[in-house]
């Protein structure tokens, strides 16, 4: 089977070396790719030193690189990677092995640190909270939403959209795994903290905020009725309070002394309805959407050695 590795850098100068060694030692078969997203220093020199197949993408953006990856590498096992050094390469046949027989076509590796500096506090309880959340809208338990390293199949991979731009591409992938109901796995790997030249990319507040707006844009598109269903109960509610008021007034005295009111109670009741309506719609549009990307998702060959 080929194995391809795909590791996404960006300034990565200080730990990419040691990455394609640690891979290249753990699958020695595997072609290792290297893509680097407009480094300013030598993370493209020393990747090819090491041994691995360089090339560049200009969008900036982890999620630009990981569109490029997929749609430029064909192999039958895909394992993706971040190149800052925190990762686990010894880890990589297990998640592999999960694979070759095709009864999965991803494999998360979960994080679990080996000292208290390898994952700072505020990215462990974002990370938690985001995957907690998504696993309650799409009703799965999560492991690691936003890990960096996953083993992926041929199939999943070519029948991958890759919308998202940047850090939000772990959420996407987990979500498209979720609604598709492909199956996949999670294992428990080490996750080392980063060398000390070597600075994280990754923004507390600001990815976070982005990876749930990333969220909410995935239960937008992918459970619209449940979206614009809460939208719809979030307007009716208000308005039936204010309109019950102005009823019982009306039948007692047989007038509408607040206008504003009346006005305001139809304007939300009409626009929940709207939004109810649209619901039901872009549900229908987006069962529509699921079978056609499960179709190409079936009409891909399966990972088996």
């Amino acid at each position: 089977m080929e194995v391809a590795v795909l590791i996404p850098c960006f300034n990565e100068a200080a730990t990419i070396g040691q990455v394609v060694r640690g891979f290249r030692a753990a699958l020695p078969d595997a072609r290792i790719y290297v893509f680097d997203n407009n480094s300013t220093d030598d993370t493209a020199g020393l990747a090819a030193a090491a041994g691995a197949i360089v090339r560049a993408e200009a969008r900036q953006g982890k999620g630009n690189v990981v569109r490029r990856m997929f749609a430029d590498v064909d192999a039958d096992i895909y394992v993706l990677v971040d190149g800052d050094g925190t990762y686990d390469a010894a880890a990589a046949p297990q998640l592999v092995a999960r694979l070759a027989d095709g009864a999965h076509d991803m494999a998360v590796a979960i994080r679990r640190p080996v000292d208290k500096d390898a994952y700072r506090p505020g990215h462990r309880f974002g990370n938690r909270v985001l995957t907690a959340l998504v696993g309650r809208i799409f009703g799965r338990r999560l492991g690691d939403l936003l890990s960096g390293y996953r083993a992926l199949s041929h199939r999943f991979v070519k029948s991958f959209p890759a919308l998202s731009p940047g850090f939000e591409i772990e959420t996407e992938l987990a979500v498209h795994a979720l609604e598709l109901g492909i199956p996949f796995c999670e294992l428990e790997t080490p996750y080392y903290p980063r060398p000390g030249r070597s600075a994280s990319k990754l923004a507390t507040f600001s990815d976070g905020w982005r990876i749930l707006l990333a969220i909410a844009n995935l239960v937008k598109g992918e459970r619209p009725l449940a979206f614009f269903g809460g939208l719809a109960a979030a307007l009716a509610v208000p308005a039936l309070v204010i309109g019950v008021q102005l009823w019982i007034t009306f039948v007692e005295t047989g007038l509408v002394p607040r206008f504003p009111s009346a006005i305001l109670a139809t304007g939300m009741m009409l626009s929940a309805f709207l939004s109810a309506v649209c619901g039901l719609i872009l549900d229908t549009v987006t069962k529509g959407r699921r079978e056609m990307k499960r179709l190409a998702y079936l009409a891909l060959r399966a990972s088996r050695s």
